[in-house]
């Protein structure tokens, strides 16, 4: 009898990325996220710019993990450097999951990372170093915690 395990991880991360080089991220991809990215992971992604466009970027081309992206509202909504990652994942991504939210602001972002964490065992964050801050990945850090969901946090 085989059993096939299957887990699910919502990645959440800085906006601010500009600080590192993109072979400095890849580094810490493949320290930190490569041993869950397996075929039996579903990673859970807001389809916003920086640290989400870099995992799904690194995802696709580094595991056959099931991708799947989440937005607040549409994806045409979404900055360019978002919509051109979701559109290089092309195939790799498993569904796109538009959450329809009229308004672009805070509560928006904040239901979209919810939504994700509700069907995570797990969080994977990657916050701006420094202190805690009350951004957007702290707040799904936090709400992850509130939920018993085992973390994994990463400053860049």
């Amino acid at each position: 009898m085989e059993w096939i395990m299957s887990r699910a991880v919502t990645i959440t991360g800085t906006r601010s990325t500009a600080h590192r080089d993109l072979t400095s991220y890849a580094e810490l991809f493949s320290r930190y996220l490569a041993p869950f990215a397996d075929a039996g992971t579903c990673f859970y992604i807001g389809g916003a710019k920086g640290i989400d466009s870099l995992v799904l970027l690194w995802l696709a081309g580094n595991s056959e993990a099931r991708i799947t992206v989440v937005v607040p509202g549409a994806v045409q909504q979404q900055p360019a450097e978002a919509r051109q990652a979701i559109t290089r994942g092309g195939a790799r991504i498993a569904e796109v999951v538009e959450l329809g939210a009229q308004e672009l602001g805070a509560p928006a972002f904040h239901a979209r990372n919810r939504w994700m964490v509700d069907r995570s065992e797990m969080v994977i964050g990657f916050p701006l170093a420094g202190a805690r801050t009350q951004s957007g990945t702290w707040y799904t850090i936090n709400y992850g915690a509130e939920q018993g969901k085992a973390q994994l946090i990463v400053p860049v």
